[in-house]
């Protein structure tokens, strides 16, 4: 077996690739190792003599199998959490969600005369006081109201 070190770092500088993804057709060997200049390299790489194998990368197979349970809410249990309950989720963000959904859906009452702005300022209110944990809690405090929403 001849040494083609050299035809192999000529070819990796000419492919842009690195060196361990160079191959040589072994039927054209006696080629390969004739070839001392990139000129050479770049002629039986133009015939196919010479190419560079497709990147490797990591497997995702695993993490498909481990995200798909955990979409299902597996492998989610204490023994596998590392921070606090605040830390896994911030509570401020959460409040950011909820209090924007809510005025969003006060908003649309208003603008949709389903309240008027009095009532509409004091759930407002509420709202900001932290009333309303959610906006299925707000619904229900309207229909406790008297209010129908759909």
């Amino acid at each position: 077996m001849a040494d083609l070190s050299l035809q192999r770092r000529l070819a990796a500088e000419v492919l842009g690739v690195g060196k361990n993804r160079v191959r040589f057709d072994p039927e054209r060997l006696a080629d390969v190792e004739s070839a001392l200049t990139k000129e050479d390299i770049r002629r039986l790489i133009e015939d196919g003599a010479v190419w560079a194998e497709p990147a490797r990368r990591n497997s995702r197979g695993r993490w498909k199998e481990r995200h798909e349970k955990r979409k299902r809410g597996h492998r989610r249990g204490p023994g596998k959490r590392k921070g606090s309950k605040g830390a896994r989720e911030d509570p401020h963000e959460k409040w950011v969600n909820t209090i924007r959904k809510i005025r969003r859906f006060l908003k649309w009452l208003r603008d949709s005369e389903v309240i008027d702005t009095v009532t509409y300022r004091r759930l407002y209110g509420l709202a900001k006081g932290g009333t309303f944990k959610s906006l299925s809690d707000l619904k229900r405090h309207l229909v406790a109201m008297g209010i129908q929403v759909r």
